[in-house]
C-alpha cells in the first residue's frame, strides 16, 4: 500500500506515544480504535478522520488542533501557536493546572506582543513621509 500525503503526522503520532510511554495498543485502546488501524496511520498508509484524531488526542492528551494542522485538515498559519500548546499540554512534568496557567501565560504575552506590534505598525505609518502632491497641470 502506498503512502500518503499527510503530512508528517505518522512520525508526529509515534513520537508523542512514545513520550506518553503507551505502546501502540494501548494508545489504540484509550483512543477506541483498532490496533492495525493506528499502526497503518502511524506509517502513513491511512488518513484518519478528525473525529478518530480527536480521540486521538484526547488519548495521548495534546491538542486535537495540532493533529488536524499535521494531518492537512487545518491551515498551517497557527502552527507554532498550536504545537506550543501541545507541548505543553504534553508534558508529564507539571500538572493540569500549572498547565493550564502555562496556557494563560502564554496567551497574554501573545496578545501583549500582538498589540505592541500593532502600535509599532501604526506609529511607523504615522511617521512616514506623505507622498508628494501631483504637480499641478498649467
Amino acid at each position: 500500500m502506498a503512502s500518503l500525503n499527510v503530512g508528517n503526522l505518522g512520525d508526529y503520532l509515534r513520537e508523542q506515544r512514545r513520550t506518553a510511554q503507551l505502546s501502540l495498543r494501548q494508545l489504540a485502546d484509550a483512543a477506541g480504535v483498532s490496533n492495525p488501524y493506528l499502526s497503518q496511520i502511524e506509517r502513513g498508509l491511512r488518513k484518519p478522520s478528525a473525529e478518530v484524531l480527536q480521540q486521538v488526542a484526547k488519548a495521548l492528551r495534546i491538542s486535537a488542533e495540532t493533529l488536524y494542522v499535521r494531518a492537512g485538515i487545518l491551515d498551517e498559519k497557527e502552527r507554532d501557536e498550536l504545537e506550543t500548546r501541545a507541548v505543553i499540554l504534553a508534558d508529564p512534568s507539571i500538572n493540569e493546572r500549572q498547565k493550564q496557567v502555562l496556557l494563560q501565560i502564554y496567551d497574554s504575552f501573545r496578545k501583549e506582543n500582538a498589540a505592541e506590534a500593532a502600535e509599532a505598525a501604526e506609529a511607523a505609518a504615522e511617521a512616514a513621509p506623505a507622498p508628494a502632491p501631483d504637480a499641478e497641470r498649467p
